[in-house]
């Protein structure tokens, strides 16, 4: 079945998943895209879709609409009026409970495609390939033989362990469950316990942080060689001390919306995919 979309704002992944949907033979408006070749609808008449597409965050300061592609400010107060509550399916990523509880003053629904499990796991893939070519860019040595840590063995960990080793990395793991240490050691890396860290930081050329919690503090960074390179991929509030590893005189990097900048044509395939899910779960599929 045919749908009407709006996609407000957002990065290239957006952009990309309008032509998606267009190509499907959906109707797409689109507004707050106004830095991109594609003609833009008005608010009004985008916010009346049957499903509006918000962006990936939905906001980056809490009060604003993402809009890195857009010239413009919407503030979100003043978009969910425009909204309809019951007629129209909302989605956004990365929803915050301040966005929740913004969006439910006007009895609106919203549908977090980004917590959505195979989202999870699809945006692993890109995450963890911009992370081996941002230490490649980063580091003066090949990757091959280059003592190189994890810290954290979930979804992006588990996939970037992977990638590190198919590259000849000596990996170390680092994981809180006994179980993920199992496993890591099982697919020959080196496992240890994140609590356990310290001590085990001095060999280490390259650092991958995937933990959303302070791990590396000023502490754990005097460990590290002064040529290390530490690349974290934690949502917020991140896990290392940026701003003492600057002091340190470390390449530290917070790598965030990897999947965005290095595959948006993958990414945007990913949310076009959890958009359909949604709507198939809600009773209307495509």
């Amino acid at each position: 079945m045919k749908r009407n979309f709006a996609v407000l704002g957002g990065d290239q992944r957006q952009l990309r998943l309008a032509e998606l949907l267009c190509r499907d033979g959906h109707h797409i408006s689109l507004w707050g895209l106004d830095r991109s070749d594609l003609p833009q609808s008005s608010l009004e008449a985008a916010a009346g879709a049957e499903c509006v597409i918000l962006p990936l965050p939905v906001t980056k300061d809490g009060s604003t609409l993402y809009l890195p592609l857009g010239s413009g400010v919407l503030l979100l107060e003043d978009l969910w009026p425009l909204l309809e509550p019951g007629r129209q399916v909302v989605c956004g990523g990365m929803l915050s409970d301040a966005v929740r509880a913004g969006a439910r003053k006007y009895r609106l629904r919203l549908e977090d495609y980004f917590s959505r499990e195979e989202v999870q796991i699809a945006n692993a893939v890109p995450t963890a390939e911009g992370a081996v070519a941002e230490a490649m860019a980063r580091t003066r040595c090949t990757l091959h033989g280059c003592r190189c840590l994890v810290i954290g063995y979930g979804r992006i960990g588990k996939i970037l362990a992977q990638h590190l080793q198919a590259l000849g990395a000596a990996v170390t793991v680092s994981a809180r469950r006994r179980s993920d240490l199992a496993w890591a050691e099982a697919f020959g890396c080196t496992p240890v316990r994140t609590g356990g860290l310290r001590g085990q930081l001095r060999e280490m050329q390259v650092v991958f942080n995937t933990v959303p919690a302070r791990i590396l503090d000023r502490e754990s960074l005097e460990e590290l060689p002064e040529d290390a390179v530490v690349i974290d991929l934690a949502s917020e509030p991140g896990g290392v001390d940026l701003a003492a590893a600057e002091a340190l005189g470390l390449q530290a990097v917070w790598a965030r919306g990897l999947p965005g900048k290095v595959a948006p044509d993958t990414a945007a395939q990913v949310l076009r995919g959890a958009i359909y899910h949604i709507l198939e779960e809600r009773g209307d599929p495509i």
